[in-house]
């Protein structure tokens, strides 16, 4: 981790700020917020939360991967991670977050299945492809493939099962959420099921990676996160385990997920053309916005679901990155996306990170460094969202997602991304 940390200061020597803020955002998740267990586990809370995302958990340590290419004790700490977030998955597929252990601490008033173990169940597809993700890429860096062995088999059978089964959510899903007394996105309608939908070949999501209800089920964010993660776990499925009939398994799904994805997701915008909504009902209703969390339209080459220079994908990056997306926001210090999660005009860092390793353009890159530094709040940290106005004003002033996602973006300015994954390929191809 030092070696990288010289390695940014040595790439940007003349900026004293930015190699203070990349040298405590890099840090941070790793001196506060990873917590080896007695099994050999690794718990990880977010931060000013004292649970463990799926989601946030692999997004926090997957800068590390760079440094557990050589770092043996570092790689055990991810792969700790990785065992825990699989042992979580088994327990409950539903679940986004869980407790260390069982104190029943977070929302046991919720009107679903809850255990001890689970700090909320809000299902998210993108719970169950953040450790499918982390897990490639682990393997990639460091070629381990012990913890493979283990369980990989049993929690895809898992994965699977609820995928498949949430295809046709009305009919087949026995997945129902409600709390009571709160807005409207934090829980669901018809008594926990949900909006109406119809199948389409995608799957259904009660929740966005925002942890708030979606207003049509099939999120297409994540059912874009879905396509790629079930590739890799394809991979893993035939070359490390020898499991043909899973790897099928897992290509099939895949192919019938994208071709939703292409047949009801895209929407002929009259000002940008053909571009993908970010939700649908299968009936027709659609959701034109984007989220500043990911997975996101705009994170969609990120995550490797199409090539970065793909037009649909132009023409929905100029639909999210305008004033037409209700939550993009223009402000005196930056302008950028924001999320219904937070108060109106405030950008989120985590998007900013994400428009940055997305664009093909130099000057864009450069722009959205320059806003980085102008928007940390004088902390030298990230946040999740900040006033566009007043970046003193913002929500959450230890959010780990939000520090390792600008250093990876500041990685990625000096060449270096994590090895297997789609940003990796994107720097290869421009050197």
């Amino acid at each position: 981790m030092q070696r990288l940390i010289k390695h940014v200061n040595d790439f940007f020597p003349e900026d004293a700020k930015l190699q203070r803020m990349f040298e405590q955002c890099f840090v941070n998740t790793f001196t506060t917020t990873l917590k080896k267990q007695e099994d050999g586990k690794t718990f990880v809370i977010t931060g000013d939360i004292p649970a463990m995302w799926l989601r946030d958990s692999a997004a926090q340590v997957r800068p590390y991967l760079l440094a557990a290419e050589e770092d043996e004790e570092l790689a055990d700490l991810i792969e700790g991670v990785i065992r825990q977030q699989f042992s979580f998955i088994l327990h409950d597929p539903y679940a986004n977050a869980f407790n260390e252990s069982a104190n029943g601490k977070g929302y046991q008033t919720d009107i679903t299945t809850m255990t001890p173990h689970i700090w909320e169940r809000k299902y998210e597809i993108d719970s169950l492809c953040y450790p499918i993700q982390l897990a490639y890429l682990f393997w990639k860096s460091t070629g381990r493939t012990a913890f493979l062995q283990e369980s990989f088999q049993d929690v895809m059978k898992t994965i699977l099962h609820v995928w498949r089964t949430e295809q046709d959510h009305e009919n087949h899903s026995p997945y129902r959420f409600e709390r009571a007394e709160v807005r409207q996105s934090d829980t669901l309608i018809r008594h926990g099921k949900g909006g109406h939908v119809v199948p389409t070949g995608m799957t259904w999501s009660a929740f966005r990676p925002s942890d708030d209800a979606c207003t049509y089920g099939y999120l297409v964010p994540s059912n874009m996160f879905a396509v790629v993660v079930l590739e890799y776990a394809a991979e893993i499925s035939n070359q490390v385990l020898n499991l043909p009939i899973l790897s099928k398994e897992c290509l099939n799904l895949r192919n019938e997920i994208k071709q939703g994805i292409e047949t009801f997701a895209k929407f002929s915008h009259p000002i940008n053309g053909d571009m993908y909504v970010y939700e649908t009902d299968g009936e027709g209703r659609v959701n034109l916005m984007d989220d500043a969390n990911v997975p996101s339209l705009l994170a969609a080459p990120y995550l490797g679901y199409m090539p970065y220079e793909d037009q649909v994908y132009a023409n929905t990056r100029q639909f999210i990155l305008s004033r037409d997306n209700p939550y993009y926001y223009e402000g005196k210090f930056a302008n950028g996306i924001g999320s219904p999660h937070t108060p109106d005009h405030y950008i989120w860092h985590i998007a900013l990170a994400i428009q940055g390793m997305t664009t093909t353009v130099e000057g864009e890159k450069q722009m959205i460094l320059d806003y980085f530094k102008t928007t940390d709040g004088g902390t030298a940290y990230m946040h999740e969202g900040f006033n566009a106005d007043c970046p003193e004003e913002f929500t959450r002033d230890w959010f780990a997602w939000a520090n390792t996602m600008f250093s990876e973006f500041v990685l990625s300015l000096t060449g270096k991304a994590v090895k297997g994954s789609p940003l990796y390929h994107q720097l290869i191809k421009n050197q």
